[in-house]
């Protein structure tokens, strides 16, 4: 059991916007070919200049590719993090229709729950659900 839930819950809201971009990007790229800031911008409902500091972090913790006024590119390394945080989000909300919860209320719920679930309790939403 970790001692400070506090500090896992920052490390987990420091993550979660990492892995909501390159989720994003991953799947721009997979329906148009390209993922630009100004589709991110959109689709998240935030300003371009917030998806442009975003991105040049991401740059830094070498998650993404990207030229100004160019299209945005995951590295391997993000490309294993989007990967990873689509298999959890599928499993979050098999688990949750799995239990009842309607299937509009299980995706919004899903994608918050998705980035601060534990790894013991992901095992256990699996055993549940028999995979």
């Amino acid at each position: 059991m970790e001692t400070n839930p506090f500090q896992r819950t920052r490390d987990d809201h420091s993550r979660e916007r990492a892995e909501d971009y390159v989720e994003l990007i991953d799947l721009l790229i997979r329906e148009t070919g390209e993922a630009r800031a100004t589709d991110l911008a959109g689709r998240l409902g935030i300003s371009h200049v917030t998806v442009s500091k975003t991105v040049r972090r991401l740059q830094r913790d070498g998650l993404v590719t990207a030229l100004p006024y160019r299209s945005i590119f995951l590295t391997d390394a993000g490309q294993t993090l989007a990967d990873q945080a689509k298999v959890r989000h599928e499993l979050v909300l098999a688990f949750l229709l799995a239990i009842g919860v309607s299937p509009t209320t299980a995706e919004v719920d899903a994608e918050g729950i998705e980035h601060h679930v534990s790894a013991e309790t992901l095992d256990r939403m699996q055993a549940f659900l028999g995979r």
